[in-house]
């Protein structure tokens, strides 16, 4: 309540992989909608990786849940968007660093479906779990700039489409807990690529912590909020891709120089810190063009 997240009448896409963390925000947030006659329209919004035997069956979830709860569902695919999918991507780059590329590729393309729906906030089910891991993600990468950002509860302000997580206080296992109980028809298998994720490593180090401090996420999330940034740490100013039109600090989007690199058959070329198209060795004349050009595509900003 004290955030006020929603405004009646707003329409507000839902992120859904079909995890218990969506399917339990989809469930809520379509419960109290009716129940108290919030006036949001709601819709389902889905991205397709296009992981075999992991995502496929994780999207049959999805559209039982549309049912259930009677929401419109949009589905957009790494390969509509990019035209890479995920497992060819792993083909090419291996198992090291491919959550790079579909943490990239994912955020962006919550954006682009969500300016496809002409929705006015973007929700996702993003935990406590998950949020001390990102602040302590954040604090090893040495990424002070972001680290307070990180817990913001609402993001993306400065852009048309500003993102939520209503989840940020509630633990992992309050959800799990609470889809039990209510019967949820929710998907449960781990990602096949994630067990090599740097986050996996952060995970396991915070469940160390809450055994023998049990406040510890909430901990972490609170030291995360009182971070303050320095007068000489600054984040970069926002701008557009000159190749796509997406928000970017440089010249290229993170999205672009990813798929410049697999287009040319250089995966390298858009991991770590980069600059810009200049780092790529040559300019490209047409960057616009062909089917993985996602030129005019517009949207806001993400909290990278």
């Amino acid at each position: 309540m004290e955030n006020k997240l929603f405004s009646p009448g707003e329409r507000i896409a839902i992120g859904a992989s079909g995890g218990k963390d969506s399917t339990v925000l989809a469930y809520v947030m379509s419960t109290l909608n009716r129940r108290h006659n919030y006036g949001l329209d709601l819709f389902l919004l889905s991205i397709d990786e296009g992981i075999t035997g992991y995502r496929d069956d994780s999207l049959e979830t999805v559209k039982r849940n549309q049912i259930q709860y009677g929401l419109p569902l949009k589905v957009l695919s790494y390969k509509e968007l990019y035209g890479w999918t995920m497992d060819d991507i792993v083909k090419m780059i291996g198992l090291k660093n491919n959550c790079t590329f579909c943490g990239v590729f994912r955020r962006q393309a919550l954006d682009r479906g969500a300016a496809m729906l002409k929705v006015d906030k973007v929700v996702t089910g993003h935990n406590a779990d998950d949020i001390a891991e990102t602040v302590l993600l954040n604090i090893l990468r040495g990424d002070i700039a972001r680290l307070s950002r990180c817990t913001y509860i609402t993001t993306g302000e400065d852009g048309p489409i500003p993102r939520c997580k209503p989840f940020k206080y509630t633990y992992e296992k309050e959800i799990v807990m609470y889809a039990y109980f209510k019967k949820l028809d929710y998907f449960s298998t781990e990602c096949i690529y994630s067990p090599n994720a740097y986050r996996g490593f952060a995970r396991e180090f915070i469940k160390d912590l809450e055994r023998i401090r049990p406040r510890a996420i909430l901990d972490i999330i609170k030291s995360g909020e009182d971070f303050r940034i320095s007068t000489t740490t600054k984040m970069p100013e926002q701008g557009t891709c000159e190749r796509c039109g997406y928000i970017s600090s440089q010249k290229w989007c993170k999205a672009c120089l990813l798929l410049e690199g697999l287009n040319r058959g250089l995966p390298k070329l858009g991991i770590g810190r980069t600059k810009g198209p200049h780092n790529c060795g040559h300019e490209d004349t047409n960057l616009g063009s062909g089917t993985n050009s996602i030129e005019s595509k517009q949207c806001g900003s993400l909290d990278f």
